[in-house]
């Protein structure tokens, strides 16, 4: 699963010389197929055993707790006995896959990549995250954890996950568009059906909107951008793209990555190994990810009785 992501996001000589896909010089396109190959037999294998339990179940669509996957070959199924469709056994079997495929790489992988920066940017800036602790103090308390429902309450720990997102968006570039009729923009010419893809590094970088943008200051969303939210109706703002190709996992995202760095810094005290800063270079992919391991040093703040 992590070598997928990167390889989509490597620079490749073919695609800016696309005679040379044909010698695949680097071996790149070998590699993504050995992972494409692994890839199917996983969620082959995942397909497999949610339709023995279809049939162990007796086919139904209400027997017991139901996850993607079943919703999936559930609705498939539907349209293959009830609309005469077309779709054949292995078409409805490759849509299922793909889509999961989608949803896991898209939810999981940038959580795990957001969460490493958010705790990055927090150690690097230990005011904020004493403040985020302290509003976590007020609103929580020390002798239970954090729950889900808490997290609407913590309005300070919501624009540090927005400025986390405004500096690390998942992704740097936007998945491609296209314009479907002649316009201009900032002067220049974009005639009907050009590839469009939107830097949204760039765009929340823009010293022209945002104040001191290269520096980390959750404040911001709580002054002069507290109206902006991470559903892409703000163009300055778009950590998870904008319209009906945004990113699939953004409902999950923002539920659970406020959920679990709430309860991480709330539950432990941080630190790094010589309390020195932590190293913040990055290194290409189709997110952004860290070009180093994040270390990190705990001790609990909780009563011991929690952990138990």
């Amino acid at each position: 699963m992590r070598e997928y992501p990167e390889l989509l996001g490597r620079f490749m000589l073919e695609d800016a010389l696309p005679w040379l896909g044909r010698f695949d010089v680097h071996g790149n396109q070998r590699e993504m197929r050995r992972v494409a190959g692994v890839l199917d037999e996983i969620l082959d294998g995942w397909l497999d055993e949610h339709k023995r339990n279809k049939g162990l179940n007796g086919g139904g669509d209400d027997h017991g707790d139901q996850d993607f996957m079943d919703v999936m070959l559930s609705v498939l199924d539907h349209d293959h006995d009830h609309q005469d469709s077309s779709l054949s056994d292995h078409d409805a079997d490759m849509i299922n896959k793909s889509t999961c495929l989608n949803l896991i790489l898209g939810m999981t992988d940038t959580t795990m990549v957001a969460l490493t920066w958010a705790i990055s940017l927090l150690l690097n800036n230990r005011p904020a995250l004493k403040k985020a602790q302290e509003e976590l103090e007020a609103q929580v308390g020390i002798e239970r954890h954090v729950d889900e429902s808490d997290v609407k309450n913590l309005v300070y720990l919501q624009a540090v996950i927005k400025e986390v997102l405004r500096l690390y968006p998942p992704e740097p570039l936007s998945g491609p568009r296209e314009a479907l009729q002649d316009c201009e923009v900032a002067g220049y010419h974009v005639p009907r059906g050009t590839r469009l893809i939107a830097n949204l590094w760039k765009l929340h970088r823009d010293p022209s909107t945002w104040q001191d943008p290269m520096e980390f200051r959750p404040e911001r969303f709580l002054m002069d951008h507290s109206h902006v939210d991470v559903w892409g109706q703000h163009f300055e703002y778009m950590p998870f793209g904008s319209g009906r190709r945004s990113c699939p996992g953004v409902s999950f995202e923002v539920r659970v990555l406020p959920l679990i760095l709430a309860r991480l810094i709330h539950a432990f005290e941080m630190t790094t190994r010589g309390d020195v800063q932590v190293d913040m270079s990055e290194k290409p992919g189709l997110v952004i990810s860290k070009a180093s391991p994040l270390e990190v040093v705990i001790s609990p703040r909780l009563p011991l009785h929690l952990f138990n």
